[in-house]
Parts: structure tokens; sequence; C-alpha cells
């Protein structure tokens, strides 16, 4: 199992940007046409997800790590609420938002494997030293 050193080298994260992407993407083309308050919660909240994993896992515990992982799980949450939304009111098509909503509902679950196999790992985090070793410790890649 590879030892993970970067938050850009999580899987989960690289999902998470690629939605965001995505995003990005049908924004540009304004799907959304000029509704700019959800255009605003799509962006922050798809925003969101990528951000708190990588600032949990630059805070350098784990359980400031597993914080953030649920604080992007909620994000997900969120994101896929405002998808309904957008689809509510045909500013995606069918096909564009099950695409979106397979994306999240996968990212949300990777988030809730990673989190339980934090809460079950002996690792305490880059910031504290492992009692059974001298190095400093990373997360290994799992997902």
């Amino acid at each position: 199992m590879p030892t993970i050193k970067r938050f850009e080298d999580l899987d989960v994260w690289k999902e998470s940007r690629i939605l965001n992407k995505i995003i990005g993407s049908l924004i540009h083309e304004n799907k959304f046409e000029h509704n700019f308050r959800l255009i605003n919660q799509i962006e922050g909240s798809s925003g969101s997800i990528m951000d708190n994993i990588a600032e949990g896992f630059e805070r350098g515990t784990i359980a400031e790590f597993i914080q953030f992982l649920g604080y992007s799980k909620g994000s997900c949450g969120e994101l896929r609420s405002q998808l309904y939304r957008a689809m509510d009111r045909n500013y995606l098509v069918q096909d564009q938002f099950n695409e979106l909503l397979k994306l999240v509902s996968r990212i949300s679950a990777m988030l809730h494997g990673l989190i339980l196999y934090l809460q079950k790992t002996k690792i305490n985090g880059l910031r504290k030293n492992n009692p059974d070793s001298n190095k400093q410790n990373t997360i290994k890649n799992n997902q």
C-alpha cells in the first residue's frame, strides 16, 4: 500500500477536483442561466469538498483530518441537494444530473471509507509521533 504524503495524492481529492472542474464547466457554459445565488452555492459546495480534504490533511492530526473529512462529506450532501434544485429548474438535463449525482455519491462513499479507516488506525498524524516509531506518520492509501 503506498504512503500518502500530500493531499494531492489522495484518490478522493482527485475525484473531488474532477467534480469541481465539471461544475465549473457547466457554470461557464451558462447552464444555470442567471441564477447567481444557486451558482454561488453550487460553486461553493463543490469547492468545499476538495478544500476541506486538503485543509484537514494539512492540519497534521488524524482527529482534525477526520473532522474536516466530515465537513467535506457534508458538502457532498449539500451539493446533491443543489443538483436536485438545478434539475427541477431545468438547468441540467437528466443525463448530466445522473452523472453528477453518481460522482458526488461515489466521493461521499470514498470519504466515508476513509473516515472509517482513520478511526481504526493507530497513526496519530504528521504533527504527532507514532508511539511505535520515531518517524513522523503518514497515511496509508487504501481507498
